[in-house]
């Protein structure tokens, strides 16, 4: 596949998870609940879990934000449900070095997360995608 089919795939995949978000909402049964905010951009969101044994067995967030930023929360809710919180965390490790270009572990089916890594080449735009993920990251260490 070409590259610029490759970029063309990844923006309906980023778009579909916008206009359709998965796990949008509140979780009324979460035992966390973490709020940020990228004051650079306005993006905001809030994300409720509920962790119980060390698996997240649900996740939910709300929020205002541009597409990259509400799409990687919709992602990263799919991704991380039904997960070990050490797992979740590991992802989200990954995900990072996928943000700063970094080699990580591709033995791991990223999924749709894959469609952000473009991201990596916008500066600007790496804190839009990965507030949902820091706000996970601190919910599960405030867990433990």
């Amino acid at each position: 596949m070409s590259s610029n089919n490759l970029d063309m795939l990844y923006r309906r995949v980023i778009m579909d998870h916008y206009k359709k978000p998965r796990n949008r909402g509140v979780l009324e049964e979460s035992n966390l609940t973490i709020n940020m905010n990228n004051p650079t951009c306005g993006d905001r969101i809030q994300l409720t879990m509920k962790v119980e044994d060390g698996i997240v067995t649900d996740v939910k967030y709300e929020g205002e934000g541009c597409s990259i930023s509400m799409s990687s929360a919709s992602m990263m809710t799919q991704a991380i449900k039904g997960k070990k919180a050490e797992d979740a965390l590991r992802l989200a490790e990954i995900f990072s070095k996928m943000m700063q270009g970094k080699e990580y572990d591709d033995d791991l089916d990223l999924g749709d997360i894959e469609a952000l890594q473009g991201v990596s080449k916008f500066p600007a735009r790496i804190k839009c995608a990965t507030l949902a993920w820091k706000a996970m990251e601190k919910g599960l260490s405030q867990e433990k």
